[in-house]
């Protein structure tokens, strides 16, 4: 009966027309159509459960019933929900919405006789508090200023679900959801995942688990309204015959009231409402499967200190604070039995963002360590309602077979879409079974394609080798051979780091845009009291600002002392010693690659000495920083090779090893890559001559 139930999309879809008449944006329908949406779903509920259960008790009406309390009282037992009116008195949203004079208080009373769970979830009467969930009175108390409550609510109860059963009304939901999803990123298209994904998710999972009698827990820690969740959940229990209980966390007041009013029709369904990452509500708790579909991209300052300070030792490492993605997903594997098996989506800054050492890589690096990834799987773009990026699976299995330890596979499903007939939103393509079948058998046989490759997953590896590189002049000199050597007690040799020098006198050649400059006073302790409040504020605004433009590297910047003079000399890349005859520089020696190093500080005053602003001159040689990127062995002997035949190879310089950080990063691009075709040198010389003859044809034509 579910392609019937459909015919009530577009019925439920025109409640909105009055919406629009009263000013309200589209993107705010979801708001003011979630709480009558849900609600009426629980009347439908609730009626048909009564006539269900007047069966058992051999009853036409609840009044044929001799003790009613016994039958309220089992009713309630089911927990799924009560209203009074409805169940005692029959007084359904239809009965009051026949007289408009009465409906008002009439509508109170309906909101007032759920039971008191069922008013938390639909928001009635909420006042103040924090979580409004539904907010179905203030979302009313909006309607009646605007004068169209009554007429919004009678079209509402024109909707009769009665018929139709919980697996109907889940699918009549899930398109009305999914539509919200196509108007509004801010309501259920943050986690709405389109009906192919959850599929393929389902039928990854169904591939990999056996069709056996034991209890199946799923769990999605991000699961909005509940799609994914549920849908997985039956489409499992269409193929297998497992008994399975659901398990979700939201932290989203309407997401977290709808998955909570649809987990109430459902054999065996936990969902909780709260804040995955900073209140884990399933403490204790190993779940068989799990699914999610997290937000991405989105930042978690506001959770900063929270998630710095927890003590639940889930959170390896910390991504980016502008993208929480990973934070879920080292949530989830903390939380992952372990012979479990997870799916779960991701846009593709996970794959990559962060280099090695940083959070995103080291996390990565934490989830290759243990083994956990199997596959990472590229979906197509223009998949989802919101976005039109590319979006990956990544297939975390905590129970791999032998022969896929150690082994991961990378899956380019880019290409296995077919055009939908009509765009949902940004959603342009989907993957019909075909395309998924292809991914799965993939995923299955384990072996290359030509869209489909495995890899060790040391491929995935690298050294990021920090070196520190002596620069060194045309003549592969540096200025470090001039640095005096000093013996310690032990006898041990050490260079000294600088050479420092009492200059008289420093001077910097102007050029168009800058005047000659001359620094002749190496102790400063006078200023111009007119324009400098003190000798700091001098220290500050003028002399700090001079020294760091006197540049040394463009060959204009000579250093005088008692004795000799120096200067750079950039076309040789090196130091040159010399003297000042006739106000030219001539040189005498050439010292070296290396830097002078000008400093200016400002000193306190002390007993002896007043407050004062010193200037110093060193010569240094020109160590630079230098990192390389290099393949990973996890054999540590060869790795070392690895790092030291690519540094004979391409470095050149004199240099010594610092740290050694291991990043890991997945490129799908680099994998799949396939250059594009060139044409031939025959094609290109035939179009060239068939411009050519055009071209003379115009100008005969021109001539004329």
């Amino acid at each position: 009966m579910s392609q019937n139930i459909l015919q009530y999309e577009s019925k439920v879809w025109s409640t909105a027309d009055l919406l629009i008449g009263a000013g309200i944006k589209q993107s705010d329908f979801p708001k003011y159509m979630m709480p009558y949406f849900a609600m009426i779903m629980l009347e439908s509920r609730l009626v048909r459960h009564y006539k269900e259960l007047l069966k058992d008790f051999d009853a036409e009406t609840i009044k044929d019933i001799e003790n009613i309390e016994d039958f309220l009282e089992e009713f309630k037992d089911y927990n799924i929900g009560y209203n009074d009116l409805v169940i005692r008195s029959q007084k359904t949203l239809a009965e009051i919405c026949r007289n408009d004079k009465t409906f008002d208080n009439d509508f109170d009373a309906y909101l007032k006789a759920f039971d008191p769970e069922t008013k938390e979830l639909l928001g009635v009467d909420r006042g103040n508090t924090e979580e409004k969930y539904l907010d179905i009175s203030g979302v009313s108390g909006q309607l009646r200023k605007k004068d169209i409550l009554f007429d919004t609510l009678k079209k509402w109860s024109e909707i009769d679900l009665t018929p139709f059963n919980n697996s109907d009304i889940t699918t009549l939901e899930e398109h009305i959801k999914r539509k919200w999803a196509d108007i509004s990123a801010e309501t259920a298209g943050e986690q709405y995942t389109p009906d192919d994904i959850i599929s393929l998710i389902s039928e990854i999972i169904l591939s990999k688990i056996e069709d056996n009698n034991e209890f199946l827990t799923i769990y999605d820690p991000t699961c909005g309204g509940g799609n994914l969740l549920f849908g997985v959940e039956d489409r499992i229990k269409e193929k297998f015959n497992r008994p399975t209980k659901t398990y979700g966390e939201d932290w989203s007041d309407s997401l977290y009231a709808l998955a909570k009013i649809e987990s109430r029709f459902r054999t065996d369904s936990d969902i909780r409402y709260g804040n995955t990452l900073v209140n884990r509500k399933f403490e204790g708790k190993d779940f068989d499967v799990i699914v999610a579909n997290p937000p991405y991209g989105v930042d978690w300052k506001g959770y900063r200190k929270d998630i710095v300070n927890d003590q639940t030792e889930r959170f390896h490492d910390l991504p980016s604070i502008s993208d929480g993605q990973f934070l879920f997903t080292q949530h989830i594997l903390s939380l992952l039995d372990n012979k479990g098996l997870s799916v779960v989506v991701h846009n593709g800054s996970t794959l990559f963002s962060g280099d090695a050492g940083s959070g995103e890589s080291n996390i990565r690096k934490y989830f290759f360590d243990n083994d956990w990834v199997e596959a990472i799987i590229q979906m197509p773009t223009d998949e989802f309602f919101n976005t039109g990026i590319y979006t990956y699976l990544w297939v975390f299995n905590k129970n791999k077979t032998e022969e896929r330890k150690d082994k991961v596979m990378l899956i380019d499903g880019s290409n296995f879409w077919e055009p939908l007939k009509k765009s949902k939103g940004k959603k342009r393509r989907e993957m019909v079974f075909d395309n998924r079948k292809t991914i799965v058998d993939t995923l299955t046989n384990f072996k290359n394609t030509d869209y489909a490759k495995v890899f060790d997953k040391w491929h995935f590896y690298y050294n990021k080798q920090a070196i520190m590189l002596t620069n060194v002049d045309e003549n592969g000199k540096t200025f470090e051979d001039q640095l005096p050597v000093k013996k310690n007690k032990q006898g041990e040799e050490s260079r000294a780091k600088s050479i420092k020098l009492n200059p008289i006198k420093i001077t910097q050649i102007g050029n168009l845009d800058t005047e000659l400059v001359e620094v002749t006073n190496f102790e400063i302790t006078s200023f111009n009291s007119g324009k400098y409040s003190d000798l700091k504020d001098y220290y500050t605004n003028h002399i700090k600002p001079l020294i760091n433009n006197l540049l040394y590297k463009e060959g204009n910047l000579i250093v005088e002392t008692k004795k000799l003079a120096y200067q750079y000399n950039p076309d040789t890349e090196s130091i040159e010693e010399g003297e000042i005859q006739n106000s030219k520089f001539i040189t005498h020696n050439s010292l070296g690659c290396g830097k002078i190093v000008i400093k200016a500080s400002y000193k306190k005053g002390t007993k002896t000495k007043e407050a004062r602003i010193e200037i110093s001159v060193e010569l240094t040689p020109d160590y630079e920083k230098d990192y390389e990127i290099i393949p990973y062995s996890p054999n540590e002997v060869e790795n070392q090779k690895n790092i030291a035949d690519f540094m004979a190879k391409y470095i050149t310089k004199p240099f010594v090893y610092i740290e050694n950080t291991i990043g890991v990063e997945i490129n799908f691009n680099k994998v799949f890559y396939k250059p594009e075709q060139l044409r031939s040198i025959q094609e290109i010389t035939t179009n060239l001559e068939e411009l050519e003859n055009e071209l003379s044809k115009l100008e005969k034509e021109l001539a004329l």
